[in-house]
């Protein structure tokens, strides 16, 4: 029997490319000068992604987009600061809960997970409290395709002389992020999503004054940013043993960026995979659950249909046995599943899986007439 090998539709890990993955075949010596000049490689690469120069220096580290984003909080916070999250999704409250977690003053302005965040709050609330010293945005809200405006924000923020932290996980690599004209003092990301590399491995752009003035704050050893900066200022080397085939594939995808025509022509084809999905997804009765306005075509999200045959279990299964990995929703109030259009993938992936799920949603109308 031969084995389907899936398609990845989902927020992350993604579908990668056949020379992303064969970076990872061959063994690397983390001191060695080969490794080194990769990193050195790969910090640029994301530099000139984000539209970086002199002001800001990329710092990788291991882990998880998670790991990254607790990295950057507990190293740009110190003690007596304080966050204002802005929150409309789960990756905005895990922000706010980090900081907690790690003893730093924090607060939260909240919307539904259906609603962008409005500036004219933000503004509001940094005029009625001028304590804030840091402000936090998830630029595309994972749990929903949501994409928040980033431009906005970064301006009243920069306006108020507050420090910007922005979580890019879904956005880094496709939607536009200009740090060199949009005032952000970090960005958060990690080497798969729009970028797709393999995951474990993450990073932040900073500027480096912040950097310099966050000496001493993070109370972790592995996560200090200040530290790891340092580290790679002084030989150009990991603190800590590195993700080697990890890093390898992350500066294979980022020359393929390249090759594709940057963030802007990743952007097209995603564009592209969106609105086949949605068109056909709407056809076949599945509705949407954000507006247009505030859509990203990094994910959808879709409402459960009203058929009484549908069984998010079933249908999961069903699709994973045509070669189709989806996810599951994550929202608090609604039923819903998510499919990412990001990764190595095209129009006619969309396509086929189109027919697959016309092909199974006929299994609910039977099920129902029996």
């Amino acid at each position: 029997m031969t084995r389907v090998v899936p398609i990845l539709l989902t927020p992350g890990p993604l579908t990668t490319r056949l020379e992303t993955r064969q970076a990872m075949l061959r063994d690397w010596g983390s001191r060695d000068d080969s490794f080194i000049a990769m990193t050195a490689e790969i910090r640029q690469r994301l530099l000139a992604v984000a539209g970086g120069g002199d002001r800001h220096v990329a710092v990788p580290l291991q882990g998880s987009g998670t790991f990254i984003v607790e990295a950057a909080i507990g190293t740009l916070l110190g003690p007596n600061d304080k966050l204002l999250v802005l929150i409309n999704g789960a990756y905005g409250e895990r922000i706010l809960t980090i900081a907690q977690r790690l003893g730093r003053r924090a607060l939260a302005l909240r919307w539904p997970e259906n609603q962008a965040v409005e500036p004219d709050l933000l503004e509001q609330t940094l005029r009625e409290t001028p304590d804030i010293t840091h402000v936090a945005l998830v630029h595309c809200e994972t749990t929903t395709g949501l994409e928040n405006p980033l431009g906005a924000i970064a301006a009243i923020t920069a306006r108020h002389g507050k420090a910007f932290l922005v979580d890019a996980m879904s956005s880094f690599g496709a939607l536009k992020i200009d740090i060199g004209r949009t005032p952000v003092t970090a960005v958060m990301a990690s080497s798969n999503k729009c970028l797709e590399g393999a995951p474990g491995l993450g990073f932040a752009i900073v500027e480096k004054t912040a950097l310099r003035a966050a000496q001493g704050n993070n109370p972790s050893l592995s996560l200090d940013l200040y530290e790891q900066w340092q580290g790679f200022e002084k030989n150009g080397q990991w603190r800590f043993t590195p993700p080697v085939q990890v890093a390898a594939a992350l500066l294979a995808a980022l020359r393929q960026l390249e090759t594709e025509g940057g963030p802007e022509a990743r952007l097209r084809r995603y564009r592209e995979n969106f609105d086949i999905l949605a068109r056909g997804m709407e056809r076949l009765g599945f509705r949407l659950f954000l507006s247009p306005a505030d859509q990203a075509p990094i994910i959808a999200t879709f409402h459960y249909p009203t058929t009484a045959g549908f069984h998010f279990p079933a249908f999961y299964q069903a699709l994973a046995a045509e070669g189709f990995l989806i996810y599951p929703g994550k929202l608090s109030q609604a039923d819903t599943f998510r499919i990412g259009c990001i990764g190595a993938i095209g129009g006619d992936d969309f396509r086929r899986l189109l027919q697959a799920i016309e092909v199974i949603a006929k299994d609910w109308t039977n099920t129902k007439s029996r």
